[in-house]
């Protein structure tokens, strides 16, 4: 078994989230007593639609950006998520001040399409309005995430083509991802490196990754990758700030030989890659003077954000 402090979620054990209030369906309860039906949609089929969300300095970063992605998702699905988001942002924020949260909160914004009558896969079963679930945590990313990089497996499962499972949906159906980090786990990594249908180089499992060759950033075209919130502030802000950054295919061949290499999500922000398949990425852990550059920059964009 893999050092459990380097996948790319692991969090300092904060004893605060022992006795946290989770919303559920308008109420906040004890994390012990929080729970949905068996009937679900979420837990029975997998039928619904996730955001996670950062608080730094009390608010939530890019919240419109993350509100834009869910009513977007759930509206593809036909999903009604029934609060407007103005509604749904009271409700978050009403759960973060009962908790007393202020910084370094990660929660995860989930709506499904609610309980069944039956236990059968029809949408149209799903008849008393939809499951909504908001769980915060205090949570700050382990210092090992920066210090030792994150090390990379070439998994077989790939993201796939859109009209088999659109990677973006950000849905509670994730076996697909699930599979791809127990490829990566049982090769000995930390995560997996999932390709697309073409054999390119896309994102792993869990967040999108970007690798630096000669001074340039280079991620996938976005056609098999989450639309990442974090990942699309990256290329935004190497633009805006005048590092070449490409949307393109790549190979294993060219990641294998970049100088650095990250990955992005809303938790971690950005967190280097160490090694993919073995072979040390760079001469110092993935790290290097771009990614250095994009973190002060992202940071900044925070700031600003939640000013």
């Amino acid at each position: 078994m893999h050092d459990q402090e380097t996948t790319t979620h692991s969090a300092e054990d904060d004893p605060r989230n022992r006795d946290i209030l989770i919303y559920v369906d308008g109420e906040l309860k004890h994390r012990d007593e929080a729970k949905v039906s068996v009937y679900d949609s979420g837990f029975m089929l997998g039928d619904g639609m996730w955001e996670g969300l950062r608080l730094y300095n009390g608010k939530w970063a890019f919240l419109d950006d993350h509100m834009d992605r869910l009513y977007e998702a759930c509206k593809a699905v036909a999903l009604d998520i029934g609060l407007d988001r103005e509604t749904l942002v009271a409700e978050l924020e009403r759960t973060r001040e009962a908790n007393g949260m202020e910084t370094d909160v990660h929660c995860r914004l989930m709506v499904t399409r609610g309980v069944k009558v039956r236990p059968f896969q029809h949408p149209s079963l799903s008849r008393t309005g939809p499951t909504i679930v908001m769980i915060l945590e205090h949570s700050k990313p382990v210092d090992a995430l920066q210090k030792k990089g994150i090390r990379l497996a070439t998994v077989p499962q790939v993201r796939g083509l859109p009209m088999s499972q659109d990677a973006k949906y950000n849905s509670h159906s994730k076996l697909n991802c699930v599979i791809a980090c127990l490829q990566a786990e049982q090769a000995g990594a930390d995560e997996g490196l999932m390709l697309d249908p073409h054999g390119f180089v896309n994102t792993t499992n869990a967040c999108n990754f970007f690798i630096v060759r000669k001074g340039e950033v280079w991620t996938s075209t976005g056609d098999y990758c989450m639309n990442g919130v974090t990942r699309r502030k990256v290329i935004d802000l190497c633009r805006a700030n005048d590092i070449p950054v490409f949307e393109k295919n790549y190979s294993l061949v060219e990641a294998y030989g970049a100088d650095e290499a990250f990955l992005t999500g809303t938790f971690g922000a950005q967190t280097p890659v160490a090694e993919i398949d073995g072979r040390p990425i760079g001469p110092d852990g993935g790290r290097g003077p771009v990614l250095t550059r994009i973190r002060e920059l992202y940071k900044a964009a925070v700031a600003e954000d939640t000013a």
